[in-house]
């Protein structure tokens, strides 16, 4: 035996919860937690949740170089959540790239399977939205405008880049692994998983909340039955892609039932 190398050593059932809790509280867990204050924030507040508006990627500086550094900023160490799942997800001869079917040995399937979830998820998704907003349980979502400055639409291409990854690696990939090793049931994982997903929406109000958690449901259940988070990825980039560059179109065609009532 080697006695330069230390054997690792796993940590037990309370080691795993803490763990999956510090990932948790560094990422989506904490943006969960902001959601729900800020639900009963809006649901207690004397103006109708229908006529509350909700900012997606807005300007954080009127000074352009400082609103463009903030905003990179907010996405490159945004990713460090992706980058310690993936490293405590890793294993000897098998990468945690691998394990997560976050790869390309399954390029063209990965990519029908991840257009077909876009138009499973996307066009429903768009009809709850706008019944959210006719029944007045969802508020009306303000995009960042796409000409705002020259690197607008790289920064909202990248922005959903990060949102596919942070949500589907660390939601699904590292989750399901980690709930799976503690014993949880498949419907366990999916129920809880999807509820989650629904939670860190909420600040959008109750339409969001429900369509991201139904979102959880079905890409946790395709997720159990192709072993793959890749498809998931693209699926929700491509998706975030279409709310962040073609929602400030759809504003402008239909304004009487995206903007806030009055």
């Amino acid at each position: 035996m080697n006695p330069g190398r230390l054997n690792p050593v796993r940590p037990g059932r309370a080691g795993r919860y803490w763990e999956i809790a510090i990932v948790l509280g560094l990422s989506l867990g904490a943006s969960a937690v902001y959601s729900i204050v800020a639900i009963i924030a809006r649901l207690t507040d004397t103006t109708p949740l229908a006529q509350q508006t909700a900012s997606i990627n807005g300007s954080q500086s009127t000074r352009e170089w400082l609103d463009f550094s903030y905003q990179f900023l907010g996405l490159f160490f945004a990713l460090f959540g992706v980058a310690l799942v993936l490293y405590l997800l890793w294993q000897p001869r098998r990468s945690a790239f691998r394990r997560l079917g976050f790869d390309l040995t399954d390029g063209w399937r990965d990519l029908l399977r991840g257009g077909g979830l876009v138009l499973a998820i996307g066009i429903p998704g768009l009809a709850l939205y706008l019944a959210g907003r006719m029944l007045g349980i969802t508020v009306a979502v303000v995009p960042q405008p796409i000409d705002t400055f020259w690197w607008t639409i790289p920064v909202l291409l990248l922005s959903a880049v990060r949102a596919g990854l942070t949500e589907e690696l660390i939601v699904i990939g590292y989750l399901f692994t980690r709930l799976r090793e503690l014993g949880w049931s498949t419907w366990t994982i999916i129920g809880s998983t999807a509820l989650l997903r629904g939670s860190y929406h909420l600040y959008q109000g109750i339409g969001p909340f429900i369509g991201n958690a139904v979102m959880g449901v079905v890409f946790g259940w395709c997720y159990t039955r192709w072993g793959r988070t890749m498809p998931l990825v693209i699926a929700h980039t491509l998706l975030d892609v279409l709310s962040f560059v073609g929602y400030p179109l759809a504003l402008a065609w239909w304004p009487a039932l995206l903007t806030p009532a009055t």
